[in-house]
């Protein structure tokens, strides 16, 4: 008593389209579909509007690491060219 199956899936599809007709019921599809559309579309927005704070944070993390790099190598430059200086001098 308590499955319904292909039978009675049928019948209430005939009732429904005597009760709207098939203008109305593809209108009405229609709109489901572009409403599952759009809601989908708003939680792609609303995730990579979650996803940007943290995009531009491992941004600037790298960018941290990128000066940091380079103030390193600007100092093992700087070193090398003091113990060049040095030996040229020795020389």
């Amino acid at each position: 008593m308590g499955s319904i199956g292909a039978p009675e899936i049928l019948v209430v599809a005939l009732i429904a389209l005597l009760l709207f007709g098939a203008g109305r019921i593809a209108d009405i599809g229609k709109g489901l579909g572009q409403g599952i559309k759009n809601f989908k579309q708003g939680i792609k927005e609303a995730n990579a509007d979650d996803d940007e704070p943290e995009a531009k944070a491992e941004k600037g993390d790298k960018s941290e690491r990128k000066k940091t790099a380079s103030k390193d190598s600007e100092e093992k430059s700087k070193k090398k060219r003091e113990a060049d200086e040095e030996a040229d001098a020795e020389a």
